[in-house]
Protein backbone atom coordinates (compact mmCIF):
# COMPACT_ATOMS: atom_id res chain seq x y z
CA UNK A 1 0.00 0.00 0.00
CA UNK A 2 1.25 3.04 -1.30
CA UNK A 3 -0.14 6.74 0.68
CA UNK A 4 -2.58 4.85 1.46
CA UNK A 5 -3.82 4.01 -1.95
CA UNK A 6 -4.23 0.35 -2.05
CA UNK A 7 -4.61 1.19 -6.28
CA UNK A 8 -0.93 2.65 -5.94
CA UNK A 9 0.58 -0.95 -4.76
CA UNK A 10 -0.82 -2.73 -7.75
CA UNK A 11 0.59 -0.48 -10.08
CA UNK A 12 3.50 1.77 -8.82
CA UNK A 13 4.73 3.35 -11.52
CA UNK A 14 1.17 5.08 -11.99
CA UNK A 15 1.45 8.55 -10.41
CA UNK A 16 -0.84 9.88 -7.56
CA UNK A 17 -3.15 12.46 -8.61
CA UNK A 18 -3.07 15.49 -6.53
CA UNK A 19 -5.69 17.89 -8.16
CA UNK A 20 -7.00 19.51 -11.28
CA UNK A 21 -4.46 21.39 -13.08
CA UNK A 22 -6.97 22.68 -15.80
CA UNK A 23 -10.02 23.15 -17.46
CA UNK A 24 -11.40 24.15 -20.79
CA UNK A 25 -14.89 25.77 -21.68
CA UNK A 26 -16.24 27.07 -24.70
CA UNK A 27 -17.05 30.13 -25.55
CA UNK A 28 -19.53 31.92 -28.34
CA UNK A 29 -17.69 35.49 -28.20
CA UNK A 30 -13.52 35.22 -26.97
CA UNK A 31 -13.36 38.79 -26.20
CA UNK A 32 -16.68 39.30 -24.21
CA UNK A 33 -15.83 36.24 -22.15
CA UNK A 34 -12.25 37.35 -21.91
CA UNK A 35 -13.82 40.61 -20.21
CA UNK A 36 -15.58 38.84 -17.47
CA UNK A 37 -13.00 36.32 -16.78
CA UNK A 38 -10.52 39.01 -16.24
CA UNK A 39 -12.46 42.20 -15.49
CA UNK A 40 -14.95 40.47 -12.81
CA UNK A 41 -13.75 37.10 -11.99
CA UNK A 42 -10.32 38.72 -12.06
CA UNK A 43 -8.33 35.72 -13.19
CA UNK A 44 -4.81 36.88 -14.86
CA UNK A 45 -4.73 36.08 -18.72
CA UNK A 46 -1.64 34.31 -19.09
CA UNK A 47 -2.04 34.62 -23.12
CA UNK A 48 -4.35 35.00 -26.34
CA UNK A 49 -3.95 32.74 -29.39
CA UNK A 50 -5.53 34.55 -32.01
CA UNK A 51 -5.13 32.09 -35.02
CA UNK A 52 -6.78 29.42 -32.82
CA UNK A 53 -9.11 31.29 -30.72
CA UNK A 54 -8.04 30.50 -27.33
CA UNK A 55 -7.17 32.53 -24.23
CA UNK A 56 -5.86 30.51 -21.16
CA UNK A 57 -5.92 31.97 -17.64
CA UNK A 58 -4.14 31.35 -14.32
CA UNK A 59 -6.04 30.51 -11.28
CA UNK A 60 -3.99 32.22 -8.87
CA UNK A 61 -0.41 31.25 -10.04
CA UNK A 62 0.98 29.25 -12.64
CA UNK A 63 1.59 26.54 -10.44
CA UNK A 64 -1.77 25.98 -9.12
CA UNK A 65 -4.25 25.54 -12.15
CA UNK A 66 -5.24 27.14 -15.66
CA UNK A 67 -8.73 27.89 -17.53
CA UNK A 68 -8.85 27.66 -21.15
CA UNK A 69 -11.43 29.35 -23.42
CA UNK A 70 -12.06 28.52 -26.90
CA UNK A 71 -14.40 30.15 -29.73
CA UNK A 72 -16.55 28.16 -31.02
CA UNK A 73 -18.64 30.95 -32.57
CA UNK A 74 -22.24 30.64 -33.17
CA UNK A 75 -22.64 26.60 -33.25
CA UNK A 76 -26.02 25.89 -32.89
CA UNK A 77 -25.24 23.06 -30.50
CA UNK A 78 -23.55 24.68 -27.56
CA UNK A 79 -22.12 22.70 -24.16
CA UNK A 80 -23.13 24.31 -20.99
CA UNK A 81 -20.47 23.22 -18.44
CA UNK A 82 -19.52 23.57 -14.92
CA UNK A 83 -16.54 24.46 -12.64
CA UNK A 84 -15.75 25.52 -9.34
CA UNK A 85 -13.08 28.04 -7.97
CA UNK A 86 -12.11 27.16 -4.69
CA UNK A 87 -12.23 30.38 -2.49
CA UNK A 88 -12.14 31.57 1.36
CA UNK A 89 -15.03 31.17 2.96
CA UNK A 90 -15.10 35.45 3.73
CA UNK A 91 -14.53 35.79 0.18
CA UNK A 92 -17.31 33.66 -0.62
CA UNK A 93 -19.75 35.24 1.54
CA UNK A 94 -19.04 38.22 0.29
CA UNK A 95 -19.37 36.93 -3.14
CA UNK A 96 -23.07 37.71 -3.86
CA UNK A 97 -22.46 41.77 -3.42
CA UNK A 98 -19.61 41.24 -5.60
CA UNK A 99 -21.09 39.92 -8.47
CA UNK A 100 -24.37 41.97 -8.57
CA UNK A 101 -22.11 45.22 -8.49
CA UNK A 102 -20.96 43.79 -11.64
CA UNK A 103 -24.36 42.97 -12.94
CA UNK A 104 -24.02 39.32 -12.60
CA UNK A 105 -27.29 37.73 -10.55
CA UNK A 106 -26.12 35.47 -8.33
CA UNK A 107 -27.86 31.75 -8.46
CA UNK A 108 -28.71 28.92 -6.20
CA UNK A 109 -28.11 25.32 -6.52
CA UNK A 110 -30.85 24.99 -9.22
CA UNK A 111 -30.39 28.16 -10.57
CA UNK A 112 -32.88 30.53 -9.36
CA UNK A 113 -31.46 33.77 -8.05
CA UNK A 114 -30.62 33.84 -4.69
CA UNK A 115 -28.43 36.46 -3.14
CA UNK A 116 -27.04 34.32 -0.65
CA UNK A 117 -24.75 31.09 -1.05
CA UNK A 118 -26.07 27.60 -0.09
CA UNK A 119 -24.39 24.76 1.53
CA UNK A 120 -24.34 20.93 -0.19
CA UNK A 121 -24.67 19.47 3.09
CA UNK A 122 -23.41 16.00 2.61
CA UNK A 123 -19.92 17.76 2.01
CA UNK A 124 -20.21 20.04 3.70
CA UNK A 125 -19.41 23.27 2.01
CA UNK A 126 -20.84 26.77 0.99
CA UNK A 127 -21.41 27.46 -2.56
CA UNK A 128 -22.40 30.49 -4.57
CA UNK A 129 -23.33 29.78 -8.39
CA UNK A 130 -23.88 31.93 -10.94
CA UNK A 131 -23.26 32.07 -15.00
CA UNK A 132 -20.71 33.18 -17.31
CA UNK A 133 -21.50 35.13 -20.40
CA UNK A 134 -22.25 31.63 -22.31
CA UNK A 135 -24.18 30.16 -19.78
CA UNK A 136 -21.60 28.05 -18.24
CA UNK A 137 -22.32 27.22 -14.52
CA UNK A 138 -19.73 28.80 -12.51
CA UNK A 139 -19.32 28.20 -8.71
CA UNK A 140 -17.18 29.59 -5.68
CA UNK A 141 -16.78 27.39 -3.23
CA UNK A 142 -15.63 26.67 0.03
CA UNK A 143 -15.08 23.18 2.26
CA UNK A 144 -16.23 23.46 5.60
CA UNK A 145 -14.37 22.02 8.50
CA UNK A 146 -17.84 21.04 10.13
CA UNK A 147 -19.18 17.10 10.16
CA UNK A 148 -21.35 16.25 7.14
CA UNK A 149 -24.72 16.26 7.21
CA UNK A 150 -26.49 14.28 4.08
CA UNK A 151 -30.10 14.90 5.47
CA UNK A 152 -29.62 18.93 4.84
CA UNK A 153 -29.66 18.50 1.62
CA UNK A 154 -28.87 22.11 -0.21
CA UNK A 155 -30.29 24.80 1.33
CA UNK A 156 -29.16 28.78 2.26
CA UNK A 157 -25.93 29.22 4.73
CA UNK A 158 -28.08 31.16 6.76
CA UNK A 159 -30.12 27.90 7.64
CA UNK A 160 -26.91 25.97 8.43
CA UNK A 161 -25.86 28.78 10.80
CA UNK A 162 -29.10 28.36 12.96
CA UNK A 163 -30.24 24.76 12.65
CA UNK A 164 -33.80 24.00 13.89
CA UNK A 165 -34.08 23.54 17.55
CA UNK A 166 -35.06 20.14 19.27
CA UNK A 167 -39.37 20.21 20.58
CA UNK A 168 -39.75 20.21 23.91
Amino acid sequence: MTNGHPEHAADPSMPRILGLYETHLTVADLQRSIGFYRDILKLELATVIEDRRVAFFWIDDKRMGMLGLWETGSAPLRMRLHIAFRTSLDDLLRSAAALKAHGVQPKGFNGEPLDEPVVLGWVPAVSQYFSDPDGHSIEFIHVLEDAADPGFGVKPYSQWLSPPKPSV
